[in-house]
């Protein structure tokens, strides 16, 4: 006789925690629905301030960027992102250093974990808020952040 009654008290109990599901389900179903039309309202689209859409490298109005080709953004990236590719040039007075050929980024692959921007010593790349990525191929997802021709900007020699 016992178990009886713990089997109707069971499935009372279970009737009793369907209805407070329904009756959330229910209390939903009429609530006014606030639905995001995307596509439309990209004018209106505001990203947060810190939010991580894409590396970039700007570039000035005389296509000079501040990439120093050190490769420590490379180096931090953990999973093997960004590839700075360099390459030997020699000046007027005969020494050779170190330039910038391409800076590749493959934004497939990214975490953003900001940790290529946060150790930049130039601070030559930086977040945008770019954040439609949208491709058919993988191969697409791979950028090149300097821009054709670009060169390191000249620092500014600062006097007393």
């Amino acid at each position: 006789m016992k178990s009886f009654f713990n089997y109707i008290k069971s499935v009372l109990s279970g009737l009793w925690n369907l209805m407070l599901g329904m009756k959330i389900t229910i209390i939903n179903f009429f609530r006014p629905k606030i639905t995001e039309q995307y596509p439309e309202n990209r004018s209106k689209q505001v990203m947060f301030e810190r939010f991580r859409g894409e590396l970039i490298m700007p570039h000035n109005a005389a296509n000079e960027h501040k990439c120093t080709a050190c490769g420590i953004c490379q180096m931090n990236c953990p999973n093997g992102t960004i590839s700075v590719i360099s390459k030997m040039e020699t000046d007027e007075t005969g020494k050779s250093k170190k330039v910038l050929d391409k800076y590749l980024y493959d934004i497939g692959s990214c975490i953003f974990c900001d940790l290529c921007v946060s150790t930049c010593p130039q601070d030559a790349i930086e977040w945008s808020q770019q954040f439609e990525h949208s491709v058919f191929t993988r191969e697409k997802l791979v950028y090149q952040l300097n821009k054709e021709g670009s060169k390191l900007a000249e620092k500014k020699k600062v006097e007393n």
